[in-house]
């Protein structure tokens, strides 16, 4: 992950003025992701997204928006200015635009001064371009945004992020669409997260082990040896990453496997309270119903009604 470089010719971008346009010509086909049609959205702070299938004219600018925006492109070029310069946004690179900040996106080779009528084909010359783009609300979760030093970063790989919007787009069941979510969150993270300290990759490859071994007997000793911390120096870590303990993110842990389990099979409780970490069932419920306010009998239930 390369960060780009920008060119830009005549006035300085910074001079150049920005406005609000939408040129978009009928040959572009786009798919919208809204609160309508995937609610589900709103946990993630999206306000609105799509996949986009672009040819001949599509030239898209905004002066100062209240939300963040990410292009990613999947297939061809586009350009993207900013007050800051002018960026290319050739496939498998994705471009992070912090609120606020004015913009304007356009299909590689579009020339807007001898652009085409709206209604005519795209020229031999103008490859297509296929993107996937988000809306983000200039929300706390996302404030990092306002931090990125390079906003383009190359050769990222995010069609699972594509594929994951594809099917939020075409999926009818709210309770498949939800299973989606923490896909398109995993793949926001990754490409929005501030670089990480070498504490937070230590925490971070301490409880991907944790996840992959849940049954695992895991106590204090077990952690601390396993990231070769101290008990009370991990205990601050955990809290300052998690806002928890380091039992309680194991625990934590444990109940988000236990819920998805619930959900996803037909395994006899007792069964999912070993496979997480209880050879005692009623302990498990016990924990369960501590954290989710019901028994996991009841939850299952619930489930399966909705």
């Amino acid at each position: 992950m390369q960060p780009a470089n920008f060119t830009s010719t005549g006035p300085s971008n910074a001079q150049r003025t920005f406005r609000d346009i939408v040129n978009i010509g009928p040959h572009c086909l786009e798919r919208f992701i809204d609160s309508t049609n995937a609610p589900e959205i709103k946990a993630l702070d999206i306000e609105l997204a799509g996949c986009s299938n672009l040819s001949g004219a599509y030239q898209v600018g905004r002066v100062t928006p209240p939300n963040h925006t990410i292009f990613y492109s999947l297939k061809g070029s586009g350009k993207i200015r900013t007050p800051s310069g002018e960026y290319a946004l050739p496939a498998s690179s994705v471009i992070i635009l912090p609120a606020h900040q004015s913009f304007e996106v356009q299909i590689a080779h579009f020339d807007e001064s001898s652009a085409p009528q709206l209604d005519q084909a795209p020229r031999p010359d103008q490859a297509p371009w296929d993107i996937i783009w988000l809306n983000l609300s200039d929300s706390p979760r996302w404030q990092h945004f306002f931090d990125v030093e390079h906003p383009v970063q190359h050769n990222i790989e995010l069609s699972g992020l594509h594929h994951a919007m594809e099917l939020l787009y075409l999926e009818t069941n709210s309770q498949h669409r939800q299973a989606v979510i923490p896909i398109i969150q995993q793949y926001l993270q990754h490409i929005a997260t501030p670089v990480k300290s070498t504490h937070q990759v230590r925490l971070s490859a301490l409880f991907a082990a944790v996840e992959k071994q849940l049954q695992f007997n895991w106590d204090i000793d077990a952690l601390v040896d396993k990231v070769h911390y101290s008990a009370p120096h991990l205990h601050r870590l955990c809290l300052a990453q998690f806002g928890r303990s380091p039992m309680q993110h194991v625990i934590y842990l444990r109940m988000v496997r236990a819920k998805n389990l619930l959900i996803s099979t037909q395994w006899p409780i007792a069964y999912i309270a070993n496979y997480v970490g209880y050879s005692n069932v009623f302990t498990f419920s016990k924990r369960f119903k501590k954290s989710e306010g019901m028994p996991p009998s009841e939850f299952r239930q619930r489930q399966s009604l909705n």
